[in-house]
Formats: structure tokens, C-alpha cells, sequence
């Protein structure tokens, strides 16, 4: 019994440095590129997403829906676009892209509840695009823990942009509507930044040359 005790330790060991072994095989820009790859469906979903509930806003919606600098996120200085973007530090991108991404864990999970609530014919679509998103989501994040832990101190800094918009998207279909469509499209604008951001770094650590991005 004690020789299976032992036995059973030492395959634990072998394993755990195993892992730790090919988790070290992997270099940045490998790692770089799967999370381009995550951020770029994600942005893909946001995208499909806003499409598929462009037709049930009114106009009348449109008007009184938020405005952008009403988005949580707002407050995060970002790069406006991608000649901002080449200027920035990667460790620095890092960091904004994954501020961004866990701005969003809460509210991703408040759209994927609301979705079956929503008074629209393809509200079961909705919902499994969300729930997809949310995997997406997931998944990046976990991917963007492990980068940021090889690129230094500054990458794993995160800044905090809470969400105060509750739970409760309306108490009636107009504000549902509205409330989601907002919600949505801030999501949209910060996964097209999320994406652009690991873009310029997968670019970077491809070429080691940040005029060619």
C-alpha cells in the first residue's frame, strides 16, 4: 500500500512537470497568436450579435439610447486607433487589453441572462451566441493570466471598472430593448479594442518590428 502511496506521488510530480515543462515550450508569440485567435472570435460574436438586433431598435430608441462615454469602461484611456496603438508599450497593451476584458466579466453574464427576457423572435440565437461569447470570454482571460505572467509587472497591473448597471436591464419591453442594445454595443467597441490591442502584439512579437505592424 504505501509503494501504490509513493507510486501515485511520483506520477502526480511527473505530471505537474510536465505541464510546467510544455507551458515553458510555449513562447509568446505562440501564446500571442491563440489569443489573437480568441479575441478575434469574440469580436466576431459581438459583431453577429449587434447585426442580429439592429432591426429592433426604433429610431425613437436610438435617440434616447446612451451615449458611448456612458459605457463602464469609458474611464480607461486607450489608444484610439492603431497609430496610437504602435506608440504604446506591449507590457502596457497588455494590460489594457486584459482591464478590459475583466471590465466585462459581469456584464457579459447580465446580456446572457436577459437575452430569453428580450421581446425579439430570435432570442434563443441571442442567448446561444452569448453563451458562446461567454466561453470565449473565459478562455481568453485564462490566456491573458499566463501572458501577462511573462511579460513582466507591468502587463499584470489591472485597472478597475466596475459595473453599476444592475441586473435589472427594464421593467418594460422598450427599456429592455434599449438597455440591452446599449450594454451590447459597448461590448462591441471594447472587444474590437481587446482584439486590436493583442493584433499589434502578436504583429510585434512576429516581426521584432513595430513599423512593420
Amino acid at each position: 500500500m504505501a509503494q501504490m502511496g509513493t507510486r501515485g506521488q511520483l506520477l502526480a510530480l511527473l505530471t505537474v512537470l510536465c505541464s510546467a515543462l510544455m507551458c515553458k515550450a510555449v513562447d509568446i508569440p505562440d501564446l500571442l497568436d491563440r489569443a489573437s485567435q480568441r479575441s478575434d472570435k469574440l469580436h466576431s460574436l459581438s459583431n453577429m450579435l449587434a447585426l442580429e438586433l439592429v432591426s429592433t431598435c426604433t429610431p425613437i430608441g436610438r435617440v434616447t439610447m446612451p451615449r458611448p462615454a456612458m459605457c463602464h469602461t469609458s474611464s480607461l484611456l486607450t489608444p484610439n486607433d492603431k497609430e496610437q496603438a504602435l506608440q504604446v508599450s506591449e507590457s502596457t497593451l497588455m494590460s489594457l487589453a486584459r482591464s478590459l476584458l475583466k471590465a466585462w466579466q459581469y456584464p457579459v453574464g447580465v446580456l446572457s441572462n436577459s437575452a430569453n427576457l428580450l421581446p425579439h423572435q430570435s432570442k434563443a440565437s441571442i442567448s446561444n451566441k452569448l453563451q458562446e461569447l461567454q466561453e470565449h470570454s473565459r478562455n481568453l482571460e485564462d490566456g491573458l493570466d499566463v501572458l501577462s505572467g511573462k511579460m513582466g509587472p507591468t502587463a499584470q497591473i489591472l485597472s478597475t471598472l466596475p459595473y453599476r448597471g444592475g441586473s435589472d436591464l427594464g421593467q418594460d419591453k422598450m427599456s429592455k430593448l434599449i438597455n440591452f442594445n446599449f450594454l451590447l454595443s459597448c461590448l462591441r467597441r471594447d472587444s474590437h479594442k481587446i482584439d486590436s490591442f493583442l493584433k499589434v502584439l502578436r504583429c510585434r512579437a512576429a516581426n521584432m518590428q513595430p513599423n512593420l505592424c
